[in-house]
């Protein structure tokens, strides 16, 4: 079987080609209503999150209000389990629905939502993965340049918990830039509150291995899971705005636990570093 992903700027097309006949699997249109964020999302438990920060702080606002920024776009791939609810959990942020009969992700579904941030146009690309072992290598190919990595399990199966740091380690073979990881237990409503205690310690365990930060949400309710995307919202957009404002003043930026300082060099040095030196000139 072969599978073919086609992308445009309105929508997204997942399609099959089966015994030459044509199969529509999947079509996203963007929707255009943006949902808007001035204030600091909080995460859902300040014990169980790599990332410090509390507010977008004034040097982001200021940028923000006294800049005229352009669109800014961020990549997060949703991964995991099969069958452990990463469509249910993107279908019930993007379009408010859950559907209780399950479908397998054939390859990899794409979503788009909006946001403004500050009064900034931000765009969240969620890229929902395929958890099949036969479509691992489909779905591995749009791993790359990924902002933000989420990694889903199921709250009800332990299995799927301890795959988690196997996802994690493929997907990160594909992005060695910065990048945020979230955690998320899915069908939280299955579980009685004693049973979901006893979970939830496995999970934050894992977490803390994993340098990511934790959620536990229901795509049945909804329940968390606004908070979720809008945190993750969040959180992509400070470090993108972050990074550009400290490439300027060659200064150290922080992301979770991590360090990367960027240096801008002035075009006399670039030119001077691009000349090649004989054995005679000093160096």
């Amino acid at each position: 079987m072969k599978t073919k992903v086609l992308l445009s700027s309105i929508f997204f097309i997942a399609a099959s080609v089966v015994n030459g006949n044509f199969m529509m699997l999947n079509a996203s249109i963007l929707k255009y209503k943006s949902q808007r964020i001035n204030d600091w999302p909080p995460p859902f438990s300040s014990e169980i999150t790599p990332y410090n920060e509390n507010d977008f702080g004034t040097l982001i606002r200021r940028t923000c209000e006294n800049k005229n920024l352009t669109l800014r776009i961020s990549k997060v791939i949703v991964i995991g389990d099969v069958a452990v609810g990463k469509t249910s959990l993107v279908n019930r942020f993007c379009h408010r629905l859950f559907d209780n009969n399950y479908k397998a992700t054939i390859g990899v579904d794409f979503e788009v939502e909006r946001f403004d941030v500050l009064g900034v146009p931000f765009h969240l690309q969620i890229w929902d993965t395929a958890g099949q072992e036969r479509f691992k290598c489909i779905a591995a190919s749009y791993y790359r340049s990924a902002n933000v990595i989420m990694v889903v399990f199921d709250l009800g199966n332990l299995m799927s918990l301890m795959h988690c740091q196997q996802w994690l380690n493929e997907a990160s073979c594909s992005n060695v830039g910065l990048h945020h990881i979230f955690l998320v237990g899915t069908k939280k409503d299955l579980l009685s509150h004693p049973v979901y205690e006893i979970i939830e310690k496995r999970a934050v365990e894992a977490a803390k291995r994993m340098r990511a930060e934790y959620w536990a949400v229901s795509s049945r309710t909804g329940n968390g899971v606004s908070e979720l995307f809008t945190r993750v919202a969040a959180l992509s957009f400070h470090a993108m705005v972050l990074r550009e404002i400290q490439s300027l003043k060659l200064e150290p930026i922080n992301i979770g636990s991590a360090t990367i300082t960027l240096k801008r060099h002035s075009k006399t040095e670039t030119k001077r570093q691009r000349m090649p030196k004989c054995s005679k000139c000093p160096t």
